[in-house]
């Protein structure tokens, strides 16, 4: 009966040490799912965006479907380069309260029809 009375608080003790540990695993999980589908939401956007300008889109018929795709926290960017498009996407990372400041960046090419 001494070995018991001398293990006794044990499994207490192991919860108290490992649970923080599966917390700390689930968030890392969590955000990286949740950069993950940022991520994609933002190449998205940035597909959809180059590919209504190559059609000949104006500029705000392309933030509106950018915004669209990617969400209205999106930010775009627009270069062009002769007759090639960049589109450029941007986009937060939900979440973010416990991941910080991530963002998500996408960026796709077109070439403009004559």
């Amino acid at each position: 009966m001494a070995q018991r009375e001398s293990e006794r608080g044990t499994v207490t003790a192991e919860l108290a040490l490992g649970l923080p540990v599966v917390v700390l695993v689930l968030v890392a999980v969590l955000t990286l799912a949740a950069a993950s589908t940022a991520q994609m939401r933002a190449l998205d956007a940035a597909r959809a965006g180059a590919r209504a300008v190559a059609i000949g889109e104006q500029e705000s018929v392309v933030a509106a479907t950018v915004a669209r795709v990617g969400g209205p926290e999106a930010e775009m960017s627009l270069a062009r380069e002769g007759e090639w498009v960049r589109v450029t996407v941007s986009r937060p990372v939900a979440g973010s309260w416990v991941s910080g400041p991530l963002r998500a960046t996408g960026t796709a090419a077109a070439w403009v029809e004559p």
